[in-house]
């Protein structure tokens, strides 16, 4: 679920508004984001969601989020629940981002790399791509021939898209070294010069699917070497969090790692899972 809340400050300024939106239909915004996703959106978060959701609302042709929230709570609203969730999420990634998680996944690749079933990483919170692409380049690298599978999803069908894609501009790949850039990604031509796209031969070993990490059933995608969850616990509740956890060890191999963002600590909320590392934790029984 890398759809995650962008902090109040990036488009959170006081301005005009020609949309009726009321204290009752933020608090109803909230309530619903809640139920549906588990971010929990905080009374700091008023002008960001009347900001996001706006374009929706008058997309629908309404002059009132009352009238959009009706809509939504209507058989023929199903449909906009999608956009809905994509308007109040955001995606904050990098290529390599917290480079300290893909040293770890290195070595712990090169350990298992024989194992029954190939090495298995799951990047829950994909994004637009960089963090999935980032674990298939170091797979790629650590186990030349080798047999590994990796799955990526997020709960915005948005970002799963551009990720797919796997084109992204010149900018965002420009930390990266020449010689991955040669191995990994052709240059747009043309229209599509400034640009770079991740080879097919690579980009179509990721499995990309939309997961709701606060549904109560996930999928069957069987047992996996590495989870990657990063940046995303902390916009949930304590109970929520606890919850994706516990399915979370469900999901690991007994020697699994999962590997968490900078910010996030679990050792207070869960009894499950061990540091083993930094922003790092394997099963506790592992």
């Amino acid at each position: 679920m890398g759809g995650v809340l962008k902090p109040a400050s990036d488009d959170g300024a006081i301005f005009p508004r020609d949309l009726h939106f009321s204290e009752a239909d933020f608090h109803a915004v909230r309530s619903l984001l809640y139920d549906r996703t588990g971010i929990a959106l905080s009374d700091a978060k008023n002008h960001m969601a009347y900001a996001r959701l706006a374009k929706r609302v008058r997309h629908q042709g309404f002059r009132s989020f009352a009238d959009y929230l009706a809509l939504l709570h209507s058989p023929q609203g199903e449909r906009e629940w999608e956009h809905f969730i994509n308007a109040l999420t955001t995606n904050l990634t990098a290529f390599f981002r917290e480079g300290h998680h893909f040293d770890i996944l290195r070595q712990h690749a090169r350990q298992h790399a024989g194992d029954e079933g190939g090495y298995r990483v799951w990047s829950s919170a994909a994004s637009t791509g960089e963090e999935p692409y980032s674990i298939l380049f170091t797979l790629a690298q650590s186990l030349a021939g080798g047999s590994y599978d990796i799955v990526a999803s997020d709960i915005d069908t948005n970002v799963l898209a551009k990720a797919a894609a796997g084109v992204y501009g010149a900018d965002r790949v420009a930390s990266l070294a020449p010689e991955l850039l040669r191995q990994f990604f052709v240059r747009g031509v043309g229209g599509n010069a400034g640009k770079v796209k991740v080879k097919a031969s690579y980009a179509q070993q990721i499995r990309f699917c939309r997961i709701n990490l606060v549904d109560d059933s996930w999928p069957q995608l069987g047992l996996f070497d590495v989870i990657f969850c990063r940046n995303v616990l902390i916009y949930f509740d304590k109970p929520t969090q606890a919850g994706i956890i516990e399915h979370f060890a469900r999901y690991l191999k007994p020697h699994g790692l999962l590997f968490l963002g900078h910010s996030e600590n679990i050792q207070h909320i869960s009894q499950t899972f061990v540091p083993c590392g930094k922003t790092a934790y394997r099963l506790a029984g592992g």
